[in-house]
């Protein structure tokens, strides 16, 4: 049977690769032979994960790769998680996050998700077509650190900004921290929709919010 390290490195291969399989039967090995699951998540599959956002961002990966890889790190967890304890592997904080009303695109969604819950936080997806309103009694029902919207229309677009000023009027805004993204939006007008930060892609997205949560930030 592999030792420790061997597992480890199989399990970092196997969501490179986009090895979905693999990715379960290496946590099943895992865990039947003693691996920590906070070992499994913080050694093998954040650092596989990070690896795969910098091969994205460096042109090395395209999406179908990421999103291959996605679907292995989401198989992974489906499995790690319920091994996975509050004092075991310590979240990051909660967060938010949906496609904005009227728009239901989610598989870039789905990969920022990916990528946070990777990155150790926990994810309330709301889905797609979400309401301003569902936005509010999500963040005061879950208390996230993080609410993340998403538009992939520019007929979308304004619905991020709608929802943030219902946030605002909701008197919960000063509590969460907002992330935005999507196919038509950028830097500028995330900043005019009132939100802290804008990610161009899933990668940049988890290392974004864990700068929000950092100390001192």
């Amino acid at each position: 049977m592999a030792d420790h390290a061997e597992i480890l490195d199989a399990l970092y291969a196997d969501i490179l690769r986009g090895d979905a399989k693999g990715s379960v039967v290496r946590v099943t090995e895992g865990l039947a032979v003693g691996v920590a699951p906070s070992v499994l998540l913080f050694e093998a599959l954040i650092p596989s994960l990070e690896e795969v956002g910098r091969l994205f961002e460096s042109g090395e990966y395209f999406l179908p790769e990421m999103l291959i890889s996605a679907r292995a790190m989401r198989t992974a967890m489906e499995a790690l998680r319920p091994h996975l304890s509050a004092t075991d592997a310590p979240s990051l904080g909660t967060v938010v996050m949906g496609t904005v009303a009227g728009d239901i695109h989610d598989i870039g969604k789905d990969m920022v998700a990916v990528m946070l819950e990777g990155a150790g936080f926990t994810i309330v997806d709301l889905g797609v077509n979400v309401p301003a309103a569902h936005f509010v009694e999500a963040i005061r029902e879950h208390r996230p650190a993080i609410v993340g919207m998403s538009a992939f229309l520019t007929t979308t677009m304004p619905m991020i900004a709608t929802t943030i000023e219902a946030i605002v009027v909701a008197g919960v805004r000063g509590s969460v921290r907002i992330l935005v993204g999507g196919a038509p939006i950028d830097a500028r007008f995330a900043e005019a929709a009132g939100a802290d930060g804008y990610a161009p892609d899933a990668s940049s997205a988890a290392r974004l919010a864990k700068s929000l949560v950092a100390p001192g930030a």
